[in-house]
């Protein structure tokens, strides 16, 4: 049988896994085990065991649940209303006033969570009741959030950037470094659009509740202290040396139980509630990071990435040409898996074409995770349009309607991405 064939069979095998509802670590190893019984020599068995088993205890992934338990933690605190407090007085002067909160409010909790769908709840659960009540339109409310929250996976700490870290076998502080410039980069983009639109559409904007002195906004900017002390902890830990990422993450968990404990919200309840919270998420990433794992080896044997590579290179694409295929394939794919299955699904197959059209890994890794962030607000499977649509009660073709100005702001940075590349590899040549 060809490779065409192997490949066709496989993916049928997926899509039929998929769609009869079996778990996506699940049906990533079953496939791997039929492709590897069926086209290989290699006994699956023991080679399923020793590669779960690999995946399962690498030191590099300590970080993520680490992470995860961190934004858990800060789920339950009141950081959110103490930011919206804290930024509420520095944006009212700005065309389009407290809008702007979700984009700060995001891509400040962006920097403590890691997570595109807790970002969304947090600032939500601030915003939208707050925005709505001072007569700010709906579909702005709503739009900004759910294409600022997608910072979460962009800006360092990012889930999905250990996810790639670990496949593409790159550094994840460096990942995380790369990440700063584009994630500011795009944070600017959404508050200009903002800006823009307020200019254009100023009977829409409501009136200001009236301007602070500079002693009143410093006085109020006391609330953000916590976030920012917890911020420099995590990020400040990894740029200077002092910690790897793993251990960036524990300075995370200790720091968001400190900072529970001070607000007054740290008791036993909020405590199990975090850690059970974080314990389920992160059995579903890693059963489906063991299970790659296996499909990655299985894909090995079988000999289909490399074929692919050799395909693709024969074509010889461009790399301009060959980013914008993958970054078309990638939000196609999106529109049915969530973002970390479609980077452990897919990296063994497309890594080898893409070190083959010598690009950077580094530089790549920010490009699939903005993609990602793309895929995030696209339906039907954008995860932010279901948080925002468990919030809002709105209909979801309504939420994707309002988002879809953050989607091509996102393709524009992609474009600035590739004409500058410097914008996701000057800081990690300075390390």
């Amino acid at each position: 049988m060809n490779d065409m064939a192997i490949t066709a069979l496989l993916i049928v095998a997926l899509f039929a896994l998929l769609g009869s509802g079996v778990w996506i670590g699940l049906t990533l190893a079953g496939v791997a085990w039929i492709g590897m019984e069926l086209f290989s020599s290699r006994p699956a068995g023991d080679a399923m065991a020793i590669t779960i088993w690999g995946a399962a205890s690498s030191w590099t992934l300590t970080a993520l649940p680490l992470f995860v338990w961190m934004g858990e933690i800060l789920f339950r605190t009141k950081l959110s209303e103490s930011m919206f407090r804290g930024l509420a007085p520095w944006v009212n002067a700005l065309p389009g006033r407290l809008l702007h909160t979700n984009i700060l409010g995001s891509t400040i909790f962006a920097a403590v969570s890691g997570s595109s769908a807790a970002t969304c709840a947090t600032i939500g659960k601030m915003s939208i009741p707050e925005l709505s009540k001072r007569g700010y339109p709906a579909e702005k409310i709503v739009g900004s959030l759910g294409g600022a929250s997608t910072l979460g996976l962009l800006i360092p700490p990012s889930i999905i950037m250990i996810v790639y870290g670990v496949a593409a076998e790159v550094s994840i502080a460096r990942l995380f470094v790369a990440g700063v410039i584009p994630g500011l980069l795009l944070a600017m983009l959404f508050s200009g659009y903002l800006m823009v639109w307020a200019l254009l559409n100023p009977t829409q904007v409501p009136r200001s509740d009236g301007e602070l002195t500079l002693k009143q906004k410093l006085h109020e900017s006391r609330h953000l202290i916590p976030v920012v002390l917890l911020i420099g902890g995590v990020i400040g830990s990894i740029y200077t040396g002092i910690a790897t990422a793993t251990e960036a993450a524990a300075v995370g968990v200790v720091g968001a139980l400190l900072l529970s404990g001070a607000q007054g919200s740290l008791n036993r309840q909020t405590f199990r509630d975090s850690l059970l919270g974080a314990t389920r998420l992160y059995c579903m990433i890693a059963l489906i990071l063991a299970g790659a794992a296996f499909l990655t080896l299985s894909m090995g044997y079988i000999g289909l990435p490399r074929h692919l590579a050799e395909f693709v290179t024969g074509l010889n694409l461009s790399p301009v040409v060959l980013l914008i295929a993958l970054a078309l394939f990638y939000m196609l794919l999106g529109c049915f898996l969530d973002g970390i299955s479609m980077i452990v699904l897919t990296m063994g197959v497309i890594l080898p074409t893409v070190t083959a059209a010598g690009i950077d890994l580094i530089w790549f890794g920010i490009f699939v995770v903005i993609v990602v962030e793309m895929a995030q607000i696209t339906p039907p499977v954008g995860f932010n349009l279901f948080v925002l649509q468990g919030m809002t009660q709105r209909d979801i073709t309504w939420i994707a309607r309002v988002c879809m100005p953050y989607f091509f702001l996102m393709a524009l940075a992609l474009a600035l991405l590739w004409w500058f590349p410097g914008l996701a590899t000057w800081l990690p040549s300075r390390m």
